[in-house]
């Protein structure tokens, strides 16, 4: 029997359709870099040069400056500086979204040394982590923001585009039957779609690590710990259907991180366990079983093997035994077979009947 938990009900958050999205990743070309640079390194001391030879040679010549060659030498000093916020470089696996003055015109995913229009956004602070939510105080976080405005990967509006891996921590859950456990999983993602995970979420790291937990938690209250009492029913639990409960938790998580442009490569539980204040109980438990096992196996072997003395004596004809004899001889044989402690013989020397 499968978990009661239908793919319905695992996700059952998710109320919007991520492909009735408005934002898609749409692939841009820009300029490469190293053709624009020698226009603009030219550009700079031509601009300065410009400007100071229409104030000498003018003044030198007609008594004032040259004003046409003054004016535009003013104003390509503001413009290569310009040109200059246009550079800009990507790593193998990372990707820049082109935002211009709000408006999403596209990613680029080459990597290289590019130039793009210097009107582009050149940061995005927003994708920092919510310290707050993590617990800090109020000076705490300002510094924490200051620290991530300074060493922040997204700025730029750059995307990591390589696989990463989110450890979560202990949880602790109660399973289908409602015992009380403690669970943890690592998830391996990675950004797949860079408008959706800049514009469709607020903080997708933070989406991440939090749907993330709701999905483990959730996974967890659809199936029991272990098989239970009961081992006649073929139930999937926790324990044993490892991959089964990997692949309904990826599926879970594919879910519900598909509207932040993530993709979830791998989903594996690494923390399993009884939570402390039942845990003793469980074991006992797991214990009385092993032993009920372990009996039930020993009676099972002791009988055979006195079933198979007696009629070896029988065929034979070793001896001949009454009904009381035989009684006798198996209850003797069990107290040696299924007996703990070591058995010290008492040696008859006169007869049954007497």
């Amino acid at each position: 029997m499968r978990a009661v938990c239908s793919l319905e009900e695992r996700v059952h958050m998710n109320t919007e359709n991520p492909s009735q999205s408005s934002n898609r990743e749409r692939a841009v070309g820009v300029v490469g870099g190293w053709g624009v640079l020698p226009f603009v390194i030219l550009l700079i001391p031509g601009s300065i040069a410009l400007l100071i030879y229409s104030m000498a040679a003018g003044v030198r010549d007609q008594g004032h400056p040259y004003w046409a060659g003054m004016i535009l030498g003013v104003l390509l000093i503001p413009t290569w500086i310009i040109l200059l916020n246009g550079f800009f470089t990507l790593q193998p696996n990372e990707a820049r979204v082109l935002v211009l003055f709000g408006a999403y015109k596209g990613t680029v995913r080459t990597s290289g040394f590019h130039w793009g229009n210097p009107f582009y956004s050149s940061s995005s602070f927003r994708q920092a982590v919510d310290y707050g939510s993590l617990g800090m105080g109020v000076e705490e976080t300002a510094m924490a923001r200051k620290r991530a405005a300074a060493t922040d990967p997204h700025r730029r509006n750059k995307v990591s585009l390589r696989t990463r891996n989110f450890n979560s921590e202990k949880l602790k859950v109660n399973d289908k039957r409602g015992n009380p456990i403690e669970i943890a999983a690592v998830i391996v993602w990675r950004v797949q779609d860079t408008a959706q995970a800049m514009f469709d979420v607020d903080n997708y790291d933070n989406y991440v690590r939090v749907q993330s937990e709701s999905a483990i938690r959730h996974l967890a209250s659809c199936y029991a710990y272990d098989q239970g009492d009961d081992s006649t029913v073929d139930e999937v639990n926790l324990r044993s259907g490892v991959e089964e409960v990997s692949a309904a938790l990826r599926t879970e998580l594919q879910q519900r991180l598909a509207k932040a442009g993530v993709a979830v490569d791998e989903a594996r539980l690494t923390h399993l366990a009884y939570a402390p204040e039942i845990a003793q109980a469980m074991l006992r438990r797991q214990q009385a079983e092993a032993v009920i096992a372990a009996r039930q196996k020993i009676v099972h072997g002791a009988v055979s093997m006195v079933d198979m003395a007696l009629k070896e004596l029988a065929e034979r004809h070793v001896v001949t035994l009454d009904d009381e004899r035989k009684a006798a001889m198996v209850s003797n044989l069990l107290v040696v077979l299924c007996g703990e402690s070591e058995v010290h013989p008492v040696v008859n020397t006169g007869t049954l009947y007497t």
